[in-house]
């Protein structure tokens, strides 16, 4: 229990202590708007503050003991990785190389040849000499889709042009 003369006192405290913090707050108040425009003088703002504390930061970082072995140790994995992936690559060349001078390869790359001159005799005929590969495949196209589709319609005495 408190006396009245303790509550008197106490009550004189609080006041005295709002007042103060209330004249703090001005005090405060005032200062950071000073500040705000001498940073305005100075050609200061938020951005430039920020990019130097970004700055300071990543310099910070970048000397530390921890950030220096890690780099030596990327450097050295991205150099052992690129010398690897040129040695892959060197040895996908050469298998692709021993590939295609196989006798598999060279039987394959024959009957390809001989198909794709079967194809131009049959659908060429002797109306179209051959023609590209391209040609071909559009002009069998051509002639499938016809047959499958009951042939053109033609009004007695046309021909058939291709």
């Amino acid at each position: 229990m408190l006396s009245e003369e303790e509550k008197e006192e106490l009550k004189a405290e609080l006041v005295q202590l709002e007042d103060e913090i209330t004249t703090l707050r001005q005090v405060l108040s005032a200062k950071e708007r000073r500040l705000v425009e001498i940073k305005q003088k100075l050609g200061m703002n938020l951005m430039n503050e920020l990019k130097q504390n970004f700055s300071r930061g990543w310099h910070d970082v970048q000397t530390t003991t921890a950030y220096k072995k890690t780099h030596v140790t990327l450097s050295h994995a991205g150099q052992k990785a690129t010398a690897a992936f040129s040695n892959v690559g060197t040895a996908i060349s050469k298998k692709f190389g021993d590939m295609r001078n196989s006798p598999t390869f060279k039987s394959f790359e024959e009957r390809v040849e001989t198909t794709v001159t079967s194809l131009k005799t049959k659908v060429g005929g002797a109306n179209h000499g051959g023609g590209s590969f391209e040609e071909v495949l559009s002009s069998t196209a051509h002639a499938s889709a016809q047959s499958s589709a009951g042939g053109p319609r033609l009004a007695e005495g046309e021909e058939l042009q291709c």
